[in-house]
């Protein structure tokens, strides 16, 4: 299996491990997706996450979260930019996920960041993926 987008590997290995009620996933490990796990967790879709070395590199071992009547937190997660077919977005275009109640995920000159912080900081960026 080529890896062309991993990005989009890490968004379906949390998809599926929250369908097949998992607690943890493990996921290659890479800065920017650890990255992603940092966002996730600051904004409670995941309990947390652990980078660990795997028998090939590293893995980003990602606690997933549910309610209290076990259901996913996380109710769509979906990869916006894509190789092949990018998604840019200037500072006045951040995009509001959910009237504001889900999360974009912005990769920008200073680093990646939710939507929010792009809006509040001024800066625009790829849009990486979307969380609600």
């Amino acid at each position: 299996m080529s890896m062309t987008d991993p990005i989009a590997d890490f968004l379906t290995r949390i998809r599926n491990g929250l369908s097949s009620d998992k607690d943890v996933v493990d996921i290659p490990a890479s800065k920017f997706k650890a990255e992603l796990a940092r966002i996730l967790t600051e904004q409670g879709y995941v309990e947390g996450y652990s980078v660990e070395p795997a028998r090939v590199g590293e893995v980003i071992r990602v606690r997933l979260k549910y309610t209290e009547n076990r259901r996913p937190v996380i109710f769509k997660l979906d990869r916006v930019s894509r190789p092949g077919r990018r998604t840019y977005v200037g500072a006045g275009q951040v995009p509001k996920i959910l009237g504001g109640m889900g999360t974009a995920i912005i990769s920008t000159s200073r680093g990646v960041m939710t939507g929010h912080e792009a809006r509040a900081a001024g800066v625009g960026g790829e849009v990486v993926a979307s969380v609600q």
